[in-house]
């Protein structure tokens, strides 16, 4: 399969998977092995592209997050947001800078650790879908300190590759008290910065092993998770509101025990 085409399907799966609770790096990296993509290269492709798919939240929340950059020098509400953005991010950027290395070169070489975190994270997916405490929070963008705080932690439980950033955001939103539907968004917001950075610190270490080559594929996959990512924001607040979470703790623990059957197969 020429390379283009490979740029293409890991974009859509990006696109398509950065703001579901199903790990988007956990599809890109079995979808590699399973494609016979291994190595830094791809490995790197698969964090820089994610960007294609943050901006298509900027795009689509552009209106309301402008707004609240008109509104901080006069709005109390407006400081706020950003505050707890702020808050949020913080925990992800602190264990991020500290353990980079460890998690691209021991955690993203485990595919058996990323079945398993699949499957671990559809359970407790399914479990929080089914136990959660009583909404009280149903504004994404007036998140209490201590909510914003918490959330930020169970953001670096994704740092396990499988884990889902946006699923362990949104957990620990419906644990702290937020409802589906400003759990999801909240996610949304907070992976502006999050993966923002990551790509930052992705581009960085990487910037002396990335030719024009790589350049054009990435290029290639940033479009098209751009793409796919704005079909799925548009339409995954919907969604949860009317179906929940479930769906995705179902897919993810087919996900992950298929990917151990498959390794069982091949002996690895």
């Amino acid at each position: 399969m020429p390379d283009w085409l490979n740029a293409i399907i890991l974009g859509l799966i990006e696109g398509v998977t950065e703001f579901l609770p199903v790990s988007s790096t956990g599809h890109l990296l079995l979808a590699e092995r399973a494609m016979g993509l291994t190595g830094p290269a791809w490995d790197t492709f698969a964090v820089l592209i994610q960007l294609g798919a943050i901006l298509a939240v900027v795009v689509l929340y552009f209106q309301r997050l402008w707004d609240v950059v008109l509104r901080l020098p006069t709005s109390p509400e407006a400081r706020r947001f950003v505050y707890s953005l702020m808050i949020a991010f913080a925990p992800a950027v602190v264990l991020g800078l500290a353990f980079h290395d460890i998690i691209k070169q021991v955690l993203f070489e485990s595919p058996r650790l990323i079945c398993w975190s699949l499957i671990i994270g559809g359970v407790v997916l399914a479990a929080i879908e089914r136990f959660s405490p009583p909404p009280r929070q149903f504004d994404a963008m007036a998140f209490k300190p201590a909510t914003s705080l918490g959330v930020g932690l169970f953001q670096v439980l994704a740092m396990i590759p499988g884990v889902s950033r946006s699923g362990a955001t949104i957990v620990g939103a419906m644990l702290l008290g937020a409802d589906r539907r400003a759990a999801a968004e909240f996610s949304f917001f907070l992976a502006i910065p999050t993966m923002t950075a990551a790509f930052a610190l992705d581009l960085y270490k990487a910037k002396d092993t990335l030719s024009l080559d790589q350049g054009g594929l990435i290029a290639i996959g940033f479009v098209t998770a751009f793409v796919s990512g704005c079909f799925v924001v548009k339409t995954l607040l919907a969604f949860v509101t009317r179906y929940g979470f479930m769906p995705f703790a179902a897919w993810r623990i087919v996900v992950g025990a298929g990917g151990l059957i498959a390794l069982g197969l091949v002996g690895h």
